[in-house]
Parts: C-alpha cells; sequence; structure tokens
C-alpha cells in the first residue's frame, strides 16, 4: 500500500505547505523554479517539510530527468552511472540529479560531482539535515545556491493535518468525525515535520477503521469514523521531538539551555531541559549543568558547584524519570543564582599567552631547586615564606619576567566577590611593603 504522505505530495508549487519565506510570490526560490533556468543548489532543513517535494516539482515543471540518490548508500560508481544518462535520449532534457543527506558523502564522493556539475551535464539538488557549512566540503558549497526550509509552525501544519483526513477519507471510504482539539494536537505535535504529521493521521485512521459503523443518511457509500483526542494523544506522542544526539539538533538544545541558564530564565531552561529529558539524555543534560555552575555562576555563588554536583549524582543514581527532580532543584538554583564568568575569562586569557608564546623562565624563587649553578652570583633561593608575615602574605614576583604585570582575573561585582576583594585590600594594606628588606628575616623554604 502507498503510504499516505506519498499520496498526499502536492502536484504544484502553490500547493506547498509552508516555505513561504523562499517559495512565495515574489521570493528567490519561487522566481528562480518560474524562471526555468536551474542553478546547482542545496536545500538545508529538518527532515519531512518539504525539500524533496520542491525537487520533485522542480522536475516536473523543467521536464528534466530526475535521479534520487541517497548520501548513506550512494557509491561514485552510481553517480557515474546516472551520468552515463545524459548521453541517451532520457538525458535531452537535462538530468536533475536529487542527493539527499549528501553530508554523509566522503569528499572524494562529493568531488566526484564537481566535473558534472560544471560543464553543465547535471543539475545538482543536494538536501541535507545537518549545517551545510560545517558538513559539505568548500569546493562543493562555493558551486552550491543554498535554501534553508523552516519547520512548519502548527498553523500551517493543521491545513496538512486537514488535507490528510480528507485524503484518508477518500482513501478508505469513510467519513471523519474529530473530536474537539484532534487536529490543533496533531498539528502541535509533530514538530513541524509534515510527513510525521500525515502519517499520524493515517495511524488515526487506521486504528479505528475496523468496525466503523455506517452513515446513516447514505449507508452505501460512506462510514462514520471517529477519531477521539485521547488516540491522537497516543499516536502523536514524542513525535514532535528533533533529536539526534550527533546532529545540529543536539547542540541547538544544549546551546539554548546553557544561554538561558547563563540569561537567568529558569522557564526557557526547564523548556530545553524537558526535551533533553524526554528524549532520554540526561548524561549531556548533568554534563552542560556542571559547565554552567562553572562558568556561568562560579565565584558568584562557588557553593552551587558543589550543590549542582550532588543534584547530578542523585539523577545519574536514581535514573530517569525520577532523575528529573534533583535535575530541576539544580536548573532553578543556577537560573535563580548570581552570575560571574571572572575566573572562567582568566584562564582562558592565561591561556591565550601560553599559546601565542608570551611565557618565560619560572622565576628563580619559585623554582623547586636546592643548589646553585656556578654561575649564579647570588646564592640561595630567597623564596618568602607567605605564612610567616601578618595576615600570611607578602608580596613578591610569582610571573616570569616578560610578563610580570600582566592581570588575568578581575574581581567580579557580585557579593562573594566584592567580599574577596575587600579581604584582598586588607591583606595587602596591612603587609610589609619592602619584601627586600625581610630575606635575612624570614626562614627560605624550598618546595
Amino acid at each position: 500500500m502507498v503510504p499516505l504522505a506519498e499520496k498526499i505530495r502536492p502536484e504544484k508549487l502553490s500547493d506547498v505547505i509552508g516555505q513561504r519565506h523562499i517559495l512565495g510570490e515574489g521570493m528567490p526560490l519561487r522566481g528562480i523554479i518560474e524562471s526555468g533556468y536551474i542553478p546547482n543548489m542545496l536545500f538545508y532543513g529538518s527532515a519531512g517539510i518539504g525539500k524533496t517535494t520542491v525537487a520533485r516539482l522542480i522536475a516536473k515543471q523543467t521536464k528534466m530527468t530526475m535521479h534520487r540518490l541517497n548520501g548513506t548508500s550512494a557509491s561514485v560508481s552510481d553517480i557515474r552511472e546516472i551520468m552515463e544518462n545524459t548521453k541517451t535520449l532520457a538525458g535531452i532534457g537535462g538530468i536533475l540529479l536529487y542527493l539527499d543527506e549528501i553530508q554523509y558523502l566522503n569528499k572524494k564522493q562529493q568531488q566526484s560531482l564537481l566535473e558534472y556539475m560544471e560543464d553543465g551535464r547535471i543539475t545538482l539538488i543536494a538536501a541535507t539535515t545537518e549545517n551545510p557549512y560545517f558538513y559539505v566540503y568548500g569546493a562543493i558549497l562555493s558551486r552550491l545556491t543554498v535554501f534553508e526550509f523552516k519547520p512548519l509552525t502548527p498553523d500551517v501544519m493543521s491545513e496538512a493535518v486537514r488535507r490528510a483526513f480528507d485524503l484518508a477519507a477518500e482513501e478508505f471510504g469513510v467519513t471523519p468525525e474529530l473530536e474537539d482539539g484532534v487536529t490543533q494536537h496533531i498539528a502541535a505535535g509533530c514538530g513541524g515535520d509534515v510527513r510525521k504529521c500525515v502519517n499520524t493521521v493515517e495511524m488515526c485512521v487506521l486504528a479505528r477503521l475496523k468496525g466503523a459503523p455506517m452513515s446513516p443518511e447514505n449507508q452505501a457509500e460512506s462510514r462514520i469514523l471517529k477519531v477521539s483526542l485521547e488516540t491522537a494523544k497516543l499516536l502523536t506522542q514524542k513525535s514532535s521531538m528533533r533529536y539526534d544526539k550527533k546532529g545540529d539538533e543536539h547542540y541547538d538544545i544544549l546551546s539554548a539551555f546553557q544561554k538561558s541558564i547563563r540569561g537567568s530564565d529558569e522557564n526557557a531552561a526547564l523548556h530545553y531541559a524537558a526535551r533533553l529529558i524526554e528524549a532520554g539524555d540526561i548524561i549531556s543534560l548533568c554534563r552542560r549543568l556542571m559547565t554552567c555552575a562553572c562558568e556561568d555562576i562560579g565565584l558568584a555563588y562557588p557553593t552551587a558547584i558543589t550543590v549542582v554536583n550532588a543534584c547530578v549524582e542523585a539523577a545519574n543514581r536514581l535514573g530517569l524519570p525520577e532523575a528529573r527532580i534533583p535535575i530541576a532543584d539544580a536548573i532553578v538554583l543556577l537560573c535563580t543564582a548570581p552570575k560571574s564568568n571572572s575566573a572562567y575569562l582568566a584562564m582562558d586569557a592565561a591561556l591565550d599567552d601560553i599559546r601565542s608564546g608570551n611565557s618565560g623562565p619560572i622565576p628563580r624563587h619559585l623554582q623547586n631547586v636546592h643548589l646553585d649553578s656556578a654561575e649564579v652570583q647570588q646564592k640561595g633561593q630567597h623564596y618568602l615564606y607567605p605564612h610567616d608575615f601578618p595576615n600570611h602574605y607578602t608580596p613578591q614576583q610569582y610571573l616570569p619576567d616578560n610578563i610580570k604585570d600582566r592581570v588575568y582575573y578581575k574581581f567580579g561585582t557580585n557579593k562573594s566577590e566584592t567580599a574577596a576583594l575587600n579581604y584582598r585590600n586588607f591583606v595587602i594594606g596591612a603587609a610589609a611593603p619592602n619584601p627586600a628588606s625581610l630575606f635575612e628575616k624570614s626562614e627560605t623554604k624550598n618546595f
């Protein structure tokens, strides 16, 4: 049986649901298609939002012969075999190669397309669900015009739901009676994926098809098929999740999660955490919570690191569904805590120095050396032991000579770091002003 999602594919551009930003009247892709001169293009977007449909409509409108390959299984020999068709009658109107999931082709496979693209023997329409600027090699990408296809909103998806129920009614000879909320629930619960949406409609129909009573108005032609909201909820559950642990969506959710914590928006952070929990990925969620505690809260509330670590350990011991409880505690704590990235920025500044070569010999008095070589004129390490001085502090040089005045860390303005700064100022103010005069008074120690 041909799936309903295949039967419902639009026959003309005006029937394509959504993508008005590129396919609406006067929009760029619409204009290119209507011109009849099709360049090499790349369609970027998640699954089930019209990339393949539009490619088929382009082939139909331009009367090109369309060949379809999938990057997960295509080889160089498959591409060459298609090129042989350019020499036959099938290639007279032009060859359109639709290459789905191009990101799965290796560099050699992608580059095998270059010759055919440049001499015009084929028109390539590639498609990918991943960011093409990360996954498609530059030589290919520079020859493609990229169009982004966006997930559809529930309002737009409602049109697809209604159209699918109408087609199903015609296909199975039934008259659907939908409980209030069925259309809206399916439209909102499929994550902007038309294919998922139509498949859900088909499952709703098939689930209630057996034993559907005849319509009293015209028993010879139709049966009443009642679809309840409960049935729609059962068949739509989890289908709204767009998630791939190795794909863009995974990192987009984690990025949005951390930025929500950083921005002190506990509601948004809980939302993105719920996506990860629903996908069963508490490992990534817990790792990012620890990162946030150290990077974004940091010294403004140092205890948060300990508390979050305890919540993470509890979550991993409990497992789902109970793990959501300590995870929620950690999220709300981090969102409502004061924020500081001062230590994180200080470490990055120090790393920048190391990576750019701004270092130098460790000062003599800090080295773990007990004997002086012959060329050293002033014998002795001359290290000042801070605990021998008032307030356990005495000034001395710790950085190498060429960066001795470098400042990496700047105290934040939060309560904790302000208190630390006040203590530092008190200690420095009470310390001996001339450490050089204390060489003879201090017991030198080697560490």
